[in-house]
């Protein structure tokens, strides 16, 4: 683990400013150390020569206050710095996953991306609020220490610098064996996440098949897996505690029974050799106190550096020549124009090659039998696979376009979310109308659905065929939002009976005649009566 990766610098603004201030910071509590330590010095022995010693002790309140203000502030700025470099990782990994797009993360686990943004990105706070200061303040008050040190008592300095590169040579050799057990601890809770997403989202299935036992084995055996891996990581983290901490106590006992002898012989001062014994614990705390932040900042530097190969990655793929990042702004004119899809030779993975054109106030019907790629089709115009050949909408391959801004399209899958119907439906509109909701609902013959009813997670309370609707009706209501969209259906009418289907043919039929460019993938023959161009797929290769 690198003790600041530049790469938090370079993503996270809130963390520059975070340093800056960890500097000034570091710098005032190294300044009010040392005079704590002189003034300390300058009570002791003035009270053993009988000395009024009143304004030292003020001076030493003054000075502890501070330093505890300080303490405060750097740790209050730590949590501010962690909540706003979090929430900024967390825009740029969202944004980063727009950028590479759903092909990209489609191949990816959802789950521990979520663990990483949430869990990960909070555990930043202890990085944060701890660590950073303390290595700050190594960098700044350790050396300077040692400077005063030698100006006071060279042989106790040399001691100090001698003994003080031990510290950090052992916490580099604990820290290589801690790093790869608490890296595997966090792939271990990314896996535990995952399992339990999915054994979660297959409960009914497992339960129908007589196997949720073992999928509840399965997640205790992963839980009691993290426990393991945690207790590595603890037994790292009280070995490197302890090897520090008797490091530094040596080293100090060192310089003081040197500085000892030297008294009883005559050959240092009282007022220099005390104030030497009390500056020597606090050249070596900040150092000690990175050792011990070092294992409670792990866990959120390794989630930053998931976030950060996400990133890297999606700088990668921004400069490359083979990926082309959707364009936000498009020019009216563009916007206003007919859209022609034209395929060319497109092939997904090992599939045949496809070509169609689909023109505006028409109906062009993909078949093909299982297998032949009729998903894998709408998966590439969507940016969801990677795909040969090319796709062109009004004239711009849809690489350079956003699927948002051009598509209006429905899976088999609803995909559809927790709130309303009406905000599932109405998704992505910035300004929702009820009326235009509901014609969209009644289009997509989900006339019995309720807008305002509540749905659950993944769109619980509905059944299969009303989900499934509810789907298509968001479509149709992008594409009345944007008449130039093309409108793509992915077996609309797999979970209709005869009557409700050939409702939902008459509206795809409509809006068709409208001026629509409607792109249908389905296997019911009735399909074809409406059709106006047939693509025929042949079996995959």
């Amino acid at each position: 683990m690198k003790p600041v990766d530049i790469r938090l610098i370079r993503y996270a603004s809130a963390a520059r400013g975070f340093l800056v201030l960890s500097g000034l910071i570091g710098v005032l509590q190294t300044a009010v150390v040392i005079a704590f330590a002189w003034m300390l010095t300058d009570a002791v022995t003035g009270a053993l020569a009988g000395r009024d010693v009143t304004a030292s002790l003020l001076w030493l309140l003054a000075l502890a206050a501070l330093r505890g203000g300080l303490i405060a502030a750097s740790d209050a700025a730590g949590m501010r710095a962690a909540a706003k470099t979090g929430m900024q990782l967390r825009s740029a990994l969202i944004a980063a996953i727009g950028r590479l797009g759903p092909g990209w993360l489609a191949q990816r686990n959802g789950a521990g991306l979520a663990v990483t943004a949430g869990h990960g990105l909070e555990a930043l706070d202890a990085y944060f609020a701890r660590y950073i200061p303390q290595l700050v303040l190594t960098v700044v008050a350790t050396p300077v220490i040692l400077v005063v040190m030698w100006w006071q008592d060279w042989p106790s300095g040399l001691t100090a610098a001698i003994t003080l590169p031990l510290i950090p040579l052992f916490l580099i050799l604990i820290g290589i064996a801690t790093r790869t057990v608490q890296r595997r601890q966090w792939q271990t809770l990314q896996h535990l996440a995952a399992r339990f997403a999915d054994t979660v989202q297959g409960l009914a299935t497992l339960r129908l098949f007589g196997r949720e036992g073992r999928a509840a084995a399965q997640i205790e055996h992963t839980a009691d897996e993290y426990r393991r891996e945690t207790m590595k990581v603890l037994r790292f983290s009280f070995l490197s505690g302890f090897a520090m901490e008797l490091l530094s106590s040596l080293a100090v006992a060192l310089i003081a029974v040197a500085v000892g002898f030297r008294l009883l012989s005559g050959d240092l001062s009282l007022e220099v050799g005390l104030f030497v014994l009390l500056l020597a614990p606090e050249a070596f705390l900040p150092i000690r106190q990175v050792g011990v932040q070092f294992h409670a900042a792990a866990e959120g530097v390794a989630a930053t550096e998931d976030v950060f190969a996400v990133l890297d990655e999606a700088g990668d793929a921004r400069q490359s020549p083979l990926h082309r990042p959707p364009r936000e702004e498009r020019s009216d004119e563009t916007k206003r124009a007919a859209r022609t899809l034209i395929v060319t030779d497109l092939r997904v993975r090992d599939l045949p090659p496809v070509s169609f054109t689909a023109d505006p106030a028409t109906i062009t019907l993909i078949e093909g039998p299982s297998g032949a790629g009729k998903s894998s089709l709408l998966a590439a115009l969507r940016g969801a696979v990677a795909f040969d050949g090319t796709a062109t909408v009004g004239g711009v391959d849809v690489r350079d376009l956003s699927p948002a801004d051009w598509l209006a399209w429905a899976g088999q899958r609803p995909q559809l979310s927790r709130g309303t119907v009406a905000e599932n439906v109405a998704l992505g509109d910035p300004e929702p109308d009820a009326e235009r909701i509901r014609r969209a609902l009644d289009d997509a013959c989900a006339d019995e659905v309720d807008a305002a009813l509540e749905l659950g997670v993944q769109g619980s309370g509905l059944s299969g065929g009303q989900a499934q609707r509810v789907a298509v009706a968001r479509a149709l209501h992008r594409q009345a939002r944007r008449p130039d969209a093309v409108l793509a259906l992915d077996e609309p009418s797999s979970a209709l009976d005869a009557d409700t289907e050939r409702r939902l043919w008459t509206t795809l039929r409509a809006r068709a005649d409208a001026g629509a460019t409607v792109l249908l993938v389905s296997h019911r023959r009735s399909a074809r009566d409406i059709a106006d161009r047939i693509v025929e797929l042949g079996v995959r290769v």
